[in-house]
Protein backbone atom coordinates (compact mmCIF):
# COMPACT_ATOMS: atom_id res chain seq x y z
CA UNK A 1 0.00 0.00 0.00
CA UNK A 2 2.71 2.14 1.12
CA UNK A 3 4.86 1.82 -2.37
CA UNK A 4 1.42 2.30 -4.19
CA UNK A 5 0.96 5.85 -2.49
CA UNK A 6 4.67 6.61 -3.45
CA UNK A 7 3.74 5.78 -7.40
CA UNK A 8 0.84 7.50 -7.85
CA UNK A 9 1.81 10.93 -7.93
CA UNK A 10 4.93 9.89 -10.78
CA UNK A 11 1.79 7.68 -12.73
CA UNK A 12 0.18 10.63 -13.02
CA UNK A 13 3.00 13.16 -14.00
CA UNK A 14 4.10 10.31 -16.58
CA UNK A 15 0.65 10.16 -18.52
CA UNK A 16 1.03 14.26 -19.30
CA UNK A 17 4.51 13.15 -21.43
CA UNK A 18 3.06 10.04 -22.79
CA UNK A 19 1.94 10.34 -26.12
CA UNK A 20 -1.62 8.94 -25.32
CA UNK A 21 -3.21 8.65 -28.46
CA UNK A 22 0.08 6.56 -29.98
CA UNK A 23 -0.15 4.31 -27.40
CA UNK A 24 -3.77 3.56 -27.64
CA UNK A 25 -3.42 3.24 -31.37
CA UNK A 26 -0.79 0.50 -31.13
CA UNK A 27 -2.43 -1.32 -28.14
CA UNK A 28 -5.92 -1.36 -30.52
CA UNK A 29 -3.51 -2.36 -33.72
CA UNK A 30 -2.25 -5.27 -31.19
CA UNK A 31 -5.56 -6.54 -29.83
CA UNK A 32 -7.17 -7.06 -33.53
CA UNK A 33 -4.03 -9.59 -34.26
CA UNK A 34 -5.92 -13.09 -35.69
CA UNK A 35 -2.91 -14.78 -35.50
CA UNK A 36 -4.21 -17.64 -33.33
CA UNK A 37 -0.95 -18.49 -31.19
CA UNK A 38 -0.73 -14.23 -30.86
CA UNK A 39 -4.19 -13.68 -30.04
CA UNK A 40 -4.65 -16.88 -27.55
CA UNK A 41 -1.17 -15.89 -25.75
CA UNK A 42 -2.51 -12.48 -24.97
CA UNK A 43 -6.35 -13.62 -24.33
CA UNK A 44 -4.61 -16.13 -21.74
CA UNK A 45 -2.32 -14.15 -20.25
CA UNK A 46 -4.88 -11.12 -19.67
CA UNK A 47 -7.06 -14.08 -18.32
CA UNK A 48 -4.48 -14.99 -15.77
CA UNK A 49 -2.79 -11.69 -14.63
CA UNK A 50 -6.72 -9.84 -14.32
CA UNK A 51 -8.43 -13.42 -13.03
CA UNK A 52 -11.59 -12.64 -15.83
CA UNK A 53 -14.40 -15.00 -15.02
CA UNK A 54 -14.76 -17.30 -17.93
CA UNK A 55 -17.43 -19.13 -16.81
CA UNK A 56 -19.66 -16.71 -17.97
CA UNK A 57 -18.47 -15.82 -21.75
CA UNK A 58 -20.88 -16.75 -24.59
CA UNK A 59 -17.91 -18.67 -26.58
CA UNK A 60 -15.23 -20.82 -25.13
CA UNK A 61 -11.86 -19.10 -24.34
CA UNK A 62 -9.67 -18.40 -26.34
CA UNK A 63 -10.79 -20.40 -29.17
CA UNK A 64 -14.05 -18.85 -29.41
CA UNK A 65 -12.30 -15.18 -30.62
CA UNK A 66 -10.69 -14.15 -33.48
CA UNK A 67 -8.95 -11.55 -31.64
CA UNK A 68 -8.24 -10.50 -28.38
CA UNK A 69 -10.23 -7.57 -28.55
CA UNK A 70 -13.32 -9.78 -29.47
CA UNK A 71 -12.45 -11.14 -26.57
CA UNK A 72 -12.42 -8.04 -24.33
CA UNK A 73 -15.50 -6.70 -25.97
CA UNK A 74 -17.72 -10.05 -25.10
CA UNK A 75 -20.49 -11.04 -24.97
CA UNK A 76 -21.89 -12.88 -22.19
CA UNK A 77 -23.58 -16.73 -21.48
CA UNK A 78 -27.51 -16.50 -21.58
CA UNK A 79 -28.76 -15.85 -17.96
CA UNK A 80 -25.32 -14.58 -16.87
CA UNK A 81 -26.77 -10.96 -15.71
CA UNK A 82 -30.43 -10.64 -14.77
CA UNK A 83 -32.11 -7.17 -15.53
CA UNK A 84 -33.99 -5.53 -12.29
CA UNK A 85 -37.76 -6.25 -12.67
CA UNK A 86 -38.53 -3.18 -11.60
CA UNK A 87 -41.17 -0.70 -13.36
CA UNK A 88 -38.95 2.60 -11.79
CA UNK A 89 -35.63 1.13 -11.49
CA UNK A 90 -32.54 2.70 -13.06
CA UNK A 91 -30.12 -0.23 -13.65
CA UNK A 92 -26.32 0.00 -13.98
CA UNK A 93 -25.75 -0.01 -16.97
CA UNK A 94 -22.32 -1.90 -16.76
CA UNK A 95 -20.14 -4.22 -14.84
CA UNK A 96 -17.62 -2.04 -12.52
CA UNK A 97 -17.25 -0.13 -9.45
CA UNK A 98 -18.80 2.89 -8.53
CA UNK A 99 -16.36 5.95 -8.65
CA UNK A 100 -18.37 8.44 -7.60
CA UNK A 101 -22.35 9.12 -6.78
CA UNK A 102 -24.81 12.16 -5.69
CA UNK A 103 -26.20 15.16 -6.22
CA UNK A 104 -25.08 17.61 -8.74
CA UNK A 105 -24.09 20.97 -6.59
CA UNK A 106 -25.43 23.30 -8.74
CA UNK A 107 -23.06 23.16 -12.00
CA UNK A 108 -20.68 21.11 -9.89
CA UNK A 109 -20.06 17.33 -10.28
CA UNK A 110 -17.64 15.38 -7.41
CA UNK A 111 -14.74 13.88 -9.25
CA UNK A 112 -13.02 12.28 -5.91
CA UNK A 113 -12.76 13.80 -2.41
CA UNK A 114 -12.11 17.40 -2.59
CA UNK A 115 -12.46 18.10 -6.55
CA UNK A 116 -15.07 18.98 -8.23
CA UNK A 117 -15.13 19.46 -12.18
CA UNK A 118 -18.16 21.43 -14.12
CA UNK A 119 -21.36 19.78 -15.47
CA UNK A 120 -20.56 22.95 -18.52
CA UNK A 121 -17.55 21.19 -19.36
CA UNK A 122 -18.38 17.88 -18.91
CA UNK A 123 -21.55 18.13 -21.64
CA UNK A 124 -20.14 20.89 -23.96
CA UNK A 125 -22.61 21.90 -25.53
CA UNK A 126 -25.18 24.75 -24.99
CA UNK A 127 -26.44 26.56 -21.87
CA UNK A 128 -29.80 24.92 -21.90
CA UNK A 129 -28.44 21.49 -21.19
CA UNK A 130 -26.56 22.49 -18.32
CA UNK A 131 -29.59 24.27 -17.04
CA UNK A 132 -31.33 21.57 -17.40
CA UNK A 133 -29.66 19.14 -15.13
CA UNK A 134 -28.09 21.37 -13.04
CA UNK A 135 -28.85 20.00 -9.26
CA UNK A 136 -29.73 17.18 -10.57
CA UNK A 137 -28.43 13.63 -9.99
CA UNK A 138 -25.52 11.55 -11.13
CA UNK A 139 -23.41 8.34 -10.62
CA UNK A 140 -19.74 7.64 -12.42
CA UNK A 141 -18.87 4.14 -12.93
CA UNK A 142 -15.31 2.73 -13.53
CA UNK A 143 -14.84 -0.22 -15.47
CA UNK A 144 -11.48 -2.06 -14.41
CA UNK A 145 -9.83 -4.29 -16.83
CA UNK A 146 -11.16 -7.38 -15.83
CA UNK A 147 -14.67 -6.24 -16.61
CA UNK A 148 -17.02 -7.06 -18.92
CA UNK A 149 -17.28 -4.28 -21.06
CA UNK A 150 -20.28 -3.86 -22.82
CA UNK A 151 -22.94 -0.83 -21.60
CA UNK A 152 -26.27 -1.36 -21.36
CA UNK A 153 -29.45 0.94 -21.10
CA UNK A 154 -29.90 1.77 -17.47
CA UNK A 155 -33.67 2.62 -18.23
CA UNK A 156 -35.99 2.33 -21.25
CA UNK A 157 -36.05 5.04 -22.85
CA UNK A 158 -35.35 7.18 -27.03
CA UNK A 159 -32.35 8.23 -27.58
CA UNK A 160 -32.86 11.35 -29.14
CA UNK A 161 -29.17 12.79 -29.77
CA UNK A 162 -25.71 12.08 -29.70
CA UNK A 163 -22.47 14.18 -29.63
CA UNK A 164 -18.67 13.18 -29.57
CA UNK A 165 -16.34 15.35 -27.82
CA UNK A 166 -12.85 14.82 -28.83
CA UNK A 167 -10.34 15.39 -25.50
CA UNK A 168 -6.97 13.86 -24.27
CA UNK A 169 -6.78 9.67 -23.06
CA UNK A 170 -5.59 10.12 -19.36
CA UNK A 171 -6.50 6.83 -17.46
CA UNK A 172 -9.55 6.51 -15.42
CA UNK A 173 -8.50 4.68 -12.54
CA UNK A 174 -8.66 5.45 -9.16
CA UNK A 175 -5.54 6.85 -8.55
CA UNK A 176 -5.66 8.96 -11.80
CA UNK A 177 -9.41 9.85 -10.54
CA UNK A 178 -7.95 11.13 -7.00
CA UNK A 179 -4.88 13.10 -8.27
CA UNK A 180 -5.48 14.69 -12.09
CA UNK A 181 -8.36 17.75 -11.65
CA UNK A 182 -10.92 17.58 -14.70
CA UNK A 183 -9.95 14.42 -15.62
CA UNK A 184 -13.66 13.78 -17.15
CA UNK A 185 -13.77 17.20 -19.28
CA UNK A 186 -10.32 16.34 -20.84
CA UNK A 187 -10.98 13.25 -21.89
CA UNK A 188 -12.72 11.69 -25.30
CA UNK A 189 -16.08 10.66 -24.43
CA UNK A 190 -19.59 9.70 -26.47
CA UNK A 191 -22.75 12.16 -24.67
CA UNK A 192 -26.16 10.30 -25.41
CA UNK A 193 -28.97 11.93 -24.75
CA UNK A 194 -31.96 10.28 -24.01
CA UNK A 195 -35.94 11.13 -23.10
CA UNK A 196 -37.31 8.86 -20.50
CA UNK A 197 -40.72 8.18 -18.49
CA UNK A 198 -38.63 10.43 -16.30
CA UNK A 199 -37.65 12.96 -18.68
CA UNK A 200 -34.29 13.40 -20.36
CA UNK A 201 -31.74 11.73 -19.40
CA UNK A 202 -27.53 11.58 -20.83
CA UNK A 203 -25.30 8.77 -20.10
CA UNK A 204 -21.77 9.93 -21.63
CA UNK A 205 -18.92 7.07 -22.75
CA UNK A 206 -15.60 8.27 -21.51
CA UNK A 207 -12.87 7.43 -23.41
CA UNK A 208 -9.41 6.79 -21.84
CA UNK A 209 -5.68 5.84 -22.01
CA UNK A 210 -5.30 2.15 -24.27
CA UNK A 211 -9.27 2.70 -25.46
CA UNK A 212 -8.43 1.78 -29.07
CA UNK A 213 -12.47 3.30 -29.69
CA UNK A 214 -15.95 3.77 -28.44
CA UNK A 215 -18.60 1.78 -30.68
CA UNK A 216 -22.35 2.10 -30.75
CA UNK A 217 -24.73 0.49 -33.40
CA UNK A 218 -26.61 4.57 -33.91
CA UNK A 219 -22.16 5.84 -34.29
CA UNK A 220 -20.51 2.37 -35.77
CA UNK A 221 -16.78 3.02 -34.21
CA UNK A 222 -15.62 6.12 -33.45
CA UNK A 223 -11.62 6.00 -33.08
CA UNK A 224 -10.13 8.73 -30.38
CA UNK A 225 -9.25 12.28 -31.91
CA UNK A 226 -7.28 14.62 -29.73
CA UNK A 227 -8.26 17.86 -31.81
CA UNK A 228 -11.57 19.17 -33.56
CA UNK A 229 -15.05 20.69 -32.68
CA UNK A 230 -17.94 18.66 -30.81
CA UNK A 231 -19.34 16.39 -33.60
CA UNK A 232 -23.23 15.98 -33.62
CA UNK A 233 -23.90 12.29 -34.85
CA UNK A 234 -26.68 11.52 -37.12
CA UNK A 235 -28.26 8.73 -35.33
CA UNK A 236 -30.85 7.83 -37.77
CA UNK A 237 -28.18 7.55 -40.59
CA UNK A 238 -27.80 3.25 -39.91
CA UNK A 239 -31.52 2.93 -39.49
CA UNK A 240 -31.38 1.22 -36.05
CA UNK A 241 -34.49 1.63 -33.56
CA UNK A 242 -34.06 4.37 -31.39
CA UNK A 243 -36.21 3.35 -28.77
CA UNK A 244 -34.46 1.27 -26.24
CA UNK A 245 -35.55 -0.89 -23.03
CA UNK A 246 -33.72 -1.28 -19.91
CA UNK A 247 -30.96 -3.66 -20.41
CA UNK A 248 -30.61 -3.32 -23.93
CA UNK A 249 -27.18 -2.89 -25.43
CA UNK A 250 -25.85 0.92 -26.23
CA UNK A 251 -22.46 0.40 -26.73
CA UNK A 252 -18.70 -1.20 -25.79
CA UNK A 253 -15.43 -0.31 -25.09
CA UNK A 254 -11.98 -1.48 -26.17
CA UNK A 255 -10.47 -1.18 -23.06
CA UNK A 256 -11.33 0.17 -19.63
CA UNK A 257 -13.07 3.29 -18.92
CA UNK A 258 -15.73 4.77 -17.38
CA UNK A 259 -19.76 5.35 -18.14
CA UNK A 260 -21.71 8.59 -16.33
CA UNK A 261 -25.50 8.72 -15.32
CA UNK A 262 -26.76 12.05 -15.34
CA UNK A 263 -30.59 12.80 -13.98
CA UNK A 264 -32.42 16.23 -13.90
CA UNK A 265 -33.96 17.60 -10.76
CA UNK A 266 -36.61 15.63 -9.74
CA UNK A 267 -36.25 12.60 -12.13
CA UNK A 268 -35.30 9.94 -9.91
CA UNK A 269 -32.36 9.00 -7.42
CA UNK A 270 -29.87 6.91 -6.80
CA UNK A 271 -29.83 4.43 -4.17
CA UNK A 272 -28.30 6.32 -0.89
CA UNK A 273 -26.64 2.63 0.00
CA UNK A 274 -24.34 3.52 -3.67
CA UNK A 275 -20.86 5.03 -2.43
CA UNK A 276 -17.20 4.80 -3.87
CA UNK A 277 -16.15 1.76 -3.95
CA UNK A 278 -18.82 -0.35 -4.54
CA UNK A 279 -18.87 -2.97 -6.97
CA UNK A 280 -21.89 -3.10 -9.16
CA UNK A 281 -22.76 -5.85 -11.99
CA UNK A 282 -25.01 -4.40 -15.10
CA UNK A 283 -28.30 -5.27 -14.30
CA UNK A 284 -28.50 -4.44 -10.72
CA UNK A 285 -30.87 -2.01 -9.57
CA UNK A 286 -28.80 1.17 -8.84
CA UNK A 287 -31.53 3.67 -8.30
CA UNK A 288 -35.48 4.64 -8.96
CA UNK A 289 -36.75 7.22 -11.69
CA UNK A 290 -40.21 9.56 -10.86
CA UNK A 291 -42.02 9.26 -14.11
CA UNK A 292 -43.42 12.70 -14.97
CA UNK A 293 -46.98 11.54 -14.51
CA UNK A 294 -46.86 10.66 -11.22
Amino acid sequence: MLMRKLLARPFVLLQHVLPKHLLTALVFRIAGIRTKSIKNFLIRRFVKIYKVDVEETALPVPDGYPSFNDFFTRQLADGARSIDSGVNSIISPVDGTVSACGNIESDMLLQAKGSHYSLSDLLMTDIEDTDRFSNGSFATLYLAPHNYHRVHCPLSATLVAARYVPGSLYSVNATTVSLLPNLFTRNERLICHFNSDAGPVILILVGALHVGSISTPWTGQIRPRHKGVVQDIDILQKGYPTGVNKGDLLGWFNMGSTVIILLPPGAGEFSLDLGPGDNVRMGQAIGRITPESS
